[in-house]
């Protein structure tokens, strides 16, 4: 694992190159937030929000979408990939945040895992993104780029998650996914990263910048 110093050196030039990353995915509470982070599983964010875009006029409280019912959900969000349960957990998700949270999201990571359909990496998301907690997701982008990095050895997201925490200052974490995802995305893709790209290039020990 890479030394503490030198990941901070990286994630300082992350923070240079973009001071206030943001979440790409479209939302306006933190219901539509969680909806739509469940609905980015295994999918694009570009997906996501084009099929939200509609979805979100006719169902953006628990109510509402408990209201829209399942068939019709299915109808708006069937562009996306597991579309079928991803239905079913969105509408059992709200019926258990009308029914134990009087329609309310909590703010609570650990609370909201005990919601159908959402495990850790999507509490992590909305704790970061609407609550503003220094919580860390690490989706496909993030672990992919932790070990292209040696930021981690981790082999699960829960190892790679608690090797950064330990490593990373509180006011740094807050953006540390965004700078992660978006640099996965965009420049340190899977297939065919932009090497000639990348800010950080200097600190990469991949010998031909692809793993």
């Amino acid at each position: 694992m890479r030394k503490t110093d030198e990941i901070l050196e990286i994630m300082q030039i992350f923070a240079k190159e973009n001071p206030q990353p943001q979440c790409e995915l479209n939302f306006h509470n933190p219901y539509t937030l969680l909806v739509a982070v469940m609905l980015s599983a295994q999918s694009t964010d570009k997906g996501v929000n084009k099929a939200t875009e509609a979805l979100f006029k006719v169902a953006d409280t628990p109510y509402k979408m408990l209201n829209l019912g399942l068939e019709n959900l299915k109808g708006y969000i069937k562009t996306i990939g597991l579309y079928n349960n991803k239905a079913k957990n969105i509408m059992q998700m709200s019926k258990q945040l009308i029914d134990d949270f009087g329609g309310e999201v909590p703010a609570d990571r650990d609370v909201l895992t005990t919601l159908a359909g959402v495990g850790r990496k999507t509490a992590n998301v909305l704790m970061n993104v609407w609550y503003h907690q220094p919580t860390l997701a690490v989706d496909t982008h993030v672990m992919r780029i932790a070990h292209r990095l040696d930021f981690s050895k981790g082999k699960t997201p829960l190892e790679v998650e608690k090797d950064l925490m330990k490593v990373l200052p509180e006011d740094m974490i807050v953006n540390t996914n965004h700078w992660l995802v978006l640099f996965g995305r965009y420049l340190c893709k899977a297939q065919r990263p932009e090497c000639e790209r990348c800010p950080i290039s200097s600190y990469c020990h991949c010998a031909d910048k692809r793993i």
